[in-house]
């Protein structure tokens, strides 16, 4: 088969995922990212044992975990800070093959940039239109076309190539709360649990990260735009400053121009991700809210199977198809449960907060792990499952 080429719009996690797998089946790839530089903007992240075993298929998994820290355990805390629910890290290993590893966002970035060939990272490359010319996708870009045998839409949550290729389709909703993302200076004793503490309307959430610092990250209800009084670090310190060990020091660990702040959007469902030969893969496919952590583990998976369907058959098409059939309902079931969480987190009402505290207080933390499968227990295409998933394929 004659070498194809493939051009992916967006260089985050997802888009450089992609181009890896697909480099690595033959594929030559450009990678074009509007800013001008490959690197990501950002605090921690969450790579759960599903987004290793895509990282596993990319041969990057061993590296990965050399740059992040895994805890022994977390769970989830009432406002007063007393224990709701627990998570077991080597039950989760033992479960699912790999554990919950946290890492800062550019470091994963970097991992996926410094395994693809140098001349296919093409940065300060916008796109911002796609058309079909009837035989292979355009997409314009530095007053150049790029007309590959493949296009993936990799651009996020208001991808250009989406807004071009499915224009008839519903934008980004509101979540109804924003969030702040943050990660301290080294602690001399950082906490030797991550732990999620639910209030009224609000959660704030810790988690280690390597060399002694943490990833923290809150949310708040409130509507989409709303400013913050001051800084945002002050708007966290009056949200949070007074609520159970360790949320003060950690709040004044994190220097005061370190917080992140964005609303919170997901995408409704789409009718297909696939147009021809082009495929949108990870936010630009299905943005959703991070209260599970699988944004990104759900593009590695992306990537993996956008890669597993392309390979040894020269039907661009028909395998776009296939890509399809296997990612747009699972993504589909794992946004809407994220956006259940999240209700569930931000819930305000104090009789409704109450019963949610108490069901989760009293829910075995083996049954919580169970209802996790589903999203967790996902292996590549063509990988044996291991005895532990097979039982929930």
């Amino acid at each position: 088969m004659p070498q194809r080429a493939a051009t992916i719009v967006g260089g985050g996690i997802g888009g450089l995922a992609a181009a890896l797998a697909l480099h690595r089946r033959g594929w030559r790839v450009e990678v074009l990212e509007r800013a001008p530089h490959f690197t990501e903007i950002g605090a921690g992240i969450s790579l759960w044992p599903n987004a290793l075993h895509a990282l596993e298929a990319l041969g990057l998994a061993d590296a990965v975990r050399a740059l992040g820290a895994v805890e022994t355990a977390g769970g989830v805390r009432d406002r007063r800070g007393r224990p709701l629910s627990r998570t077991d890290n080597a039950e989760l290993e033992r479960r699912f093959g790999h554990p919950l590893l946290v890492l800062h966002r550019a470091d994963l970035l970097r991992v996926l940039a410094e395994a693809l060939p140098a001349d296919s990272l093409r940065p300060g490359n916008e796109v911002s239109a796609v058309r079909d010319d009837g035989e292979r996708p355009v997409a314009g870009h530095r007053g150049r076309e790029s007309r590959p045998d493949l296009l993936v839409g990799a651009d996020g949550l208001r991808s250009a190539v989406r807004r071009s290729l499915w224009p008839d389709a519903p934008g980004p909703r509101y979540a109804g709360y924003t969030a702040w993302r943050m990660v301290t200076d080294p602690l001399a004793e950082p906490p030797s649990e991550g732990a999620v503490t639910w209030g009224r309307g609000e959660r704030f959430g810790c988690t280690a990260l390597p060399g002694g610092r943490m990833y923290c990250f809150a949310t708040a209800s409130l509507p989409a735009g709303t400013p913050s009084a001051s800084s945002e670090h002050a708007e966290l310190v009056r949200r949070f400053g007074s609520w159970p060990d360790p949320v003060p020091a950690l709040l004044a660990a994190v220097p005061e121009d370190a917080v992140l702040r964005h609303d919170l959007y997901d995408l409704p469902p789409l009718p297909s991700f696939v147009r021809g030969r082009v495929a949108l893969l990870g936010d630009a496919a299905h943005a959703m809210t991070p209260n599970l952590g699988q944004g990104a583990c759900q593009a590695l998976e992306d990537a993996v199977t956008l890669a597993h369907c392309l390979d040894g058959t020269p039907d661009v098409t028909a395998a776009l198809r296939s890509y399809d059939l296997l990612r747009r309902p699972r993504t589909r079931a794992v946004t809407r449960r994220s956006a259940r969480l999240g209700t569930i987190g931000q819930l305000s009402w104090p009789p409704a907060v109450l019963l949610r505290d108490t069901v989760a207080r009293l829910t075995p933390t083996r049954m919580a792990l169970r209802s996790m499968t589903p999203v967790l227990g996902w292996t590549p295409p063509g990988h044996r499952a291991t005895a532990t998933n097979s039982e929930n394929h």
